[in-house]
């Protein structure tokens, strides 16, 4: 089944069940008002979801025509955003472009930061930034949302814990990053608000794209217009979702609600890195890694960050080209305190 949470003028807006073309969905606030109570309560609610799904596939219950500019990120706050870096090439080519080697453990060992999860943005809400010099980037990921996870969880209990399935743009502050890293204590001010795919899903929905740990579909990430990244989220993830899961879940529990992202989709060519979609490559999830790749081959990157007045969308497609989550698409505008 397809989930969306509608906005209703409050902080949370209110469940939705979506057809599987995207055209139609009706209100299930009647069975539990938010997503965030469904996952709470998931063995008993979601039978009732999927029966109301049907339902609405069959045309027997009322239902409106689907907009996905009426829908907010699937939990428009949660109770904990965890981000991996499984694509370790991305993470290779961050430390070649400045001339580090990559340590052995990132092989073994996944990359995690804790992000701000009190005010995710919406998928067709701009990114409001105070200054293009702050390095404005996307990052186009895919994410689950998990039900209750042990700490100590095996795989099996990390896997059997995914209910839901979701697109990430992970937007990142190049800029500021750097001087925060060099504090030794992570990330803060150059992770500002996330966005996520208007669409949550179960993983039934995804058919043999879904192996129970990675997602074998390219990701389609669009600059103003022009494609910008094909890269398969299925390809070179070195550390799938379980692993993802259960790592966070080492030393804490993991509350219903949890989302853990892939890190940032990257594609090898060979042994080399990733080429522009416009050279035939499939391009890129993010400009810093094509700066990275510039910086490697020319000594100084030339792509350009984010700017005001950009447009970035981001995107995923079945095997019959029918959009599986709807579309992140998010303008990049100067914020501006009002009052």
């Amino acid at each position: 089944m397809k989930l969306a949470t509608m906005k209703d003028g409050t902080r949370d807006g209110r469940l939705a069940v979506v057809s599987r073309d995207l055209t139609r969905f009706t209100d299930a606030s009647f069975l539990v008002p938010t997503l965030q109570a469904a996952l709470d309560d998931w063995g008993r609610i979601a039978p009732h979801l999927e029966a109301l799904a049907e339902s609405l596939e069959h045309g027997s219950v009322p239902s409106q025509r689907f907009h996905e500019h009426d829908a907010r990120s699937p939990l428009p706050r949660a109770y904990q955003w965890a981000d991996g870096s499984a694509y370790v090439n991305h993470v290779e080519l961050v430390r070649k472009a400045r001339g580090a080697e990559l340590p052995a453990s990132f092989w073994t060992d996944p990359l995690m930061y804790q992000g701000g999860s009190d005010a995710f943005l919406d998928p067709r809400e701009p990114i409001r930034v105070v200054d293009e010099a702050w390095g404005i980037d996307m990052e186009g990921e895919v994410a689950v949302i998990v039900d209750d996870v042990p700490m100590g969880a095996t795989l099996a209990e990390a896997r059997a814990a995914i209910r839901l399935v979701m697109l990430v743009n992970d937007v990142s502050l190049r800029g500021l990053i750097p001087a925060e890293l060099a504090k030794g204590f992570g990330f803060f001010h150059g992770k500002p608000s996330t966005a996520f795919s208007p669409l949550a899903v179960t993983p039934d929905e995804l058919g043999e794209a879904w192996d129970g740990g990675r997602l074998h579909l390219p990701l389609l990430v669009d600059l103003n217009g022009k494609p910008f990244g094909r890269a398969n989220a299925g390809i070179d993830m070195t550390f799938d979702f379980p692993t993802l899961v259960a790592h966070a879940a080492k030393s804490r529990p993991l509350g219903a609600g949890t989302i853990v992202g892939s890190g940032t989709i990257s594609n090898k060519l060979g042994d080399g890195p990733g080429k522009p979609v416009a050279e035939g490559g499939v391009g890129y999830a993010c400009i810093a890694e094509i700066r990275m790749i510039e910086t490697i081959e020319a000594g100084a990157p030339k792509t350009p960050f984010l700017r005001f007045g950009d447009t970035v969308r981001i995107e995923m497609r079945d095997g019959s080209g029918h959009s599986i989550f709807g579309a992140i698409e998010q303008s990049v505008e100067r914020y501006s305190r009002e009052g």
